[in-house]
């Protein structure tokens, strides 16, 4: 009996501290704000086209949607589908085209997952203990600019 009890604790304690280290990888509204506003700034300083900022959580649910006066109407779709894609693969969207195009040794397929992208503007949001907690994208500035944006709002906000 006391060996069941120690056991039990011992499964408890573990489980405790999963949620507990669960709980500190989620994505705050505050912080996806705080990127969207980051992006922001750049492109107005920039002087790029108006953009789009979507933010995603891990689960695939939508966090964050900032958009822009004038940014194009389809950027709109682009830019949820960028961070979606980031995520859903802990990879940029740029590393997701090198890996469906530019390896032709190596088998593809994930470039015909329907609301994968390709291109640059989605980046992961991966915090330093490597827990993956969404994907940032952006859209309406060119495809670089997208990406370079949400590298600046990750890197000042999370540090990445």
């Amino acid at each position: 009996m006391k060996r069941y009890s120690i056991l039990l604790f011992i499964l408890f304690s573990c489980l405790s501290t999963e949620l507990s280290s669960k709980e500190n990888s989620i994505l705050s509204l505050e912080v996806a704000k705080k990127m969207a506003e980051i992006c922001e700034e750049l492109a107005i300083e920039s002087k790029w086209r108006p953009i789009v900022i979507a933010i995603y959580d891990s689960g695939g649910n939508l966090k964050l949607l900032h958009r822009q006066d004038g940014s194009f109407l389809m950027s709109l779709q682009i830019a949820k589908l960028k961070a979606k894609s980031s995520a859903g693969l802990p990879m940029t969207t740029r590393q997701i085209g090198d890996l469906a195009y530019k390896n032709k040794d190596r088998g593809h397929g994930i470039e015909h997952v329907p609301g994968v992208v390709t291109f640059p503007g989605g980046v992961p949001i991966i915090i330093k203990s490597g827990a993956h907690l969404g994907g940032i994208g952006v859209s309406g500035a060119t495809a670089d600019q997208d990406e370079e944006c949400a590298k600046l709002a990750l890197s000042q906000t999370i540090g990445n």
